[in-house]
């Protein structure tokens, strides 16, 4: 018998129309939507299934729409086919925010709680930078020591006429497969993304994403999101979570919270994350709600993993037949 994880997309794996046939199909998807439109006061549902796709990318749209589309999927599995995270799923894990959606599928946060605290983390990333100031970007063919020691030499090059300040750029995702993504203040991005192509990387670009996300910048979303967390109720989740910022399975709800906390400053290592589900024995991952962007990263780490997805009525259908 497969030994299952199950994991949750995060940010980037959004699109117009995604949930709009699982509403359409069954009813527990269209009552998950409610309760996080009622939550939140909005009418996020109808920007997930109709766009425009300017506003459904905001941070603090993408967010909570990301995890609604998961907890979709997890609610009409359960509901039709009594597949159960606690019984199916040997460990969950999320990157970045599906660290989140990974929690409340494992019944650590309910519904209208972590739809609270991702409308929060959304807003909070966003302000913690002015516009213009942070970027990130992806390095392709390079793995985390080496992106680490570009980032090391790009902190500390100045372009002439540039005041000596102290600047920003670190590893935000070690995604795995050579996939690297680092974070910080523009300049000290572009100066990376320029040692990255001198060093003889296959490829570094700029990405189009709206703050530095995981790195030093995000510290005062950090300080908003240990607030709001420390405020809110979780029970240990039904599976223990491996977690971004450590790669290791955690249960006990305090460490959760201060990991979480962590998360926003530091890397998403799931690289790292996925090699550890499989030395616990795991062999199959099941990605749960909107892309397969995972599942791609997963394939890249572990080639001889299994990969399945639930995304659309027809995938639920034939992730069933398998479950």
């Amino acid at each position: 018998m497969p030994v299952y994880a199950f994991i949750f997309p995060g940010q980037g794996s959004q699109s117009v129309g995604m949930g709009r046939d699982l509403a359409a199909s069954f009813a527990p998807a269209r009552e998950v939507f409610g309760e996080v439109d009622d939550t939140l006061g909005q009418r996020l549902s109808k920007l997930m299934f109709e766009g425009p796709a300017e506003q459904l990318t905001l941070t603090e749209n993408a967010q909570p729409a990301l995890m609604a589309m998961s907890l979709a999927v997890v609610r009409v599995l359960a509901h039709e086919g009594g597949i159960r995270i606690a019984e199916r799923a040997a460990v969950v894990a999320g990157h970045s925010l599906g660290e989140y959606s990974a929690l409340a599928a494992a019944d650590a946060f309910d519904l209208p709680t972590v739809a609270g605290l991702l409308r929060l983390r959304g807003q909070a990333m966003q302000a913690a930078v002015p516009p213009g100031e942070g970027a990130m970007a992806a390095l392709l063919g390079v793995e985390v020591a080496a992106a680490s020691e570009i980032c090391a030499e790009a902190a500390v090059l100045r372009r002439e006429g540039e005041p000596d300040l102290h600047q920003v750029v670190q590893v935000a995702n070690d995604n795995g497969g050579g996939q690297v993504v680092i974070s910080g203040h523009k300049a000290a991005v572009d100066r990376a993304v320029e040692v990255a192509k001198s060093r003889g990387v296959k490829r570094a670009m700029v990405l189009p994403v709206s703050a530095p996300f995981h790195c030093e910048l995000m510290a005062p979303a950090a300080d908003r999101m240990a607030e709001a967390l420390d405020g809110a109720t979780m029970r240990a989740p039904v599976v223990p979570l491996i977690a971004n910022v450590t790669a290791a399975k955690v249960t006990d709800p305090a460490l959760i919270k201060a990991q979480l906390v962590r998360q926003g400053t530091g890397t998403v290592r799931w690289r790292e994350s996925m090699l550890a589900a499989a030395t616990m024995g795991v062999d199959a991952f099941v990605e749960l709600g909107a892309g397969k962007v995972l599942s791609g990263l997963v394939k890249r780490i572990l080639p001889d993993a299994t990969t399945l997805n639930a995304g659309t009525p027809a995938e639920i259908e034939a992730l069933l037949k398998v479950l």
